[in-house]
């Protein structure tokens, strides 16, 4: 029996990655990093909100993000359309107040990784705000490690000027997006501890996206805003 999810989410993707591809016509480099099947992290640098749009957008198959719970709550009108769409996109939510958030998403992320597909996270942990590149946290190591997934560095650049804030619509500007070659963990770590062997894959990571995206070194951990 095929799950009404999954009917949901092919028609949404479908439909909506092309006419966003059709309408921003983003550069995409490096695609054939990608894996066409089995599991895979997407661990890219994180400059708005939009960003979890534009991956899943260029991407040719499913990736999954988590956002936050609050977008999928509410009844009315506006709350099920935002719901699906984040739905049809692949989304799953997650309350990141909960004092179990990170052990729940690192358990979503195994889940994903473990049906063979994509899953899609930020190392830095919260967007920049200042455009540098925030130091990694471990988490996507941790993943790679359990899961033996390759990690796939991905760099964003011009995503923040999407929808600036006050904005209510995306704006029409050029956005690239650049997938580099895989971070392969299964063997390569044996007999190294396991906190120096997380923090030297992360390090690997964020100096690949650094590369690509040329964003200057902040040197410190990224810390969300209480507002955020």
């Amino acid at each position: 029996m095929i799950e009404p999810s999954k009917v949901f989410f092919d028609l949404v993707h479908s439909v909506v990655p092309p006419l966003l591809r059709a309408t921003w016509r983003p550069t995409v480099e490096g695609r054939e990093n990608i894996p066409a099947t089995g599991p895979v992290l997407l661990a890219s640098n994180h400059l708005a909100f939009m960003d979890s749009v534009v991956i899943p957008v260029v991407v040719p198959r499913k990736v999954v993000f988590l956002a936050k719970a609050e977008y999928f709550e509410g009844h009315g009108l506006k709350n099920r359309l935002q719901r699906g769409w984040f739905e049809g996109m692949g989304m799953v939510p997650v309350n990141r107040d909960d004092t179990r958030a990170a052990i729940d998403s690192l358990q979503i992320a195994l889940d994903v990784l473990e049906k063979g597909e994509a899953f899609g996270l930020y190392p830095e942990g919260t967007r920049s705000r200042d455009g540098r590149l925030y130091r990694g946290k471990v988490g996507v190591a941790e993943l790679a490690l359990r899961s033996g997934a390759p990690i796939v560095p991905v760099a964003l650049l011009g995503t923040e000027r999407l929808q600036p804030a006050g904005s209510r619509l995306p704006k029409l500007v050029k956005v690239t997006v650049r997938f580099g070659p895989p971070v392969h963990v299964r063997g390569e770590y044996d007999g190294v501890a396991p906190g120096r062997a997380r923090r030297q894959i992360t390090d690997r990571v964020m100096a690949e996206i650094q590369r690509m995206s040329g964003q200057e070194l902040a040197g410190v951990y990224n810390e969300r805003p209480a507002d955020a």
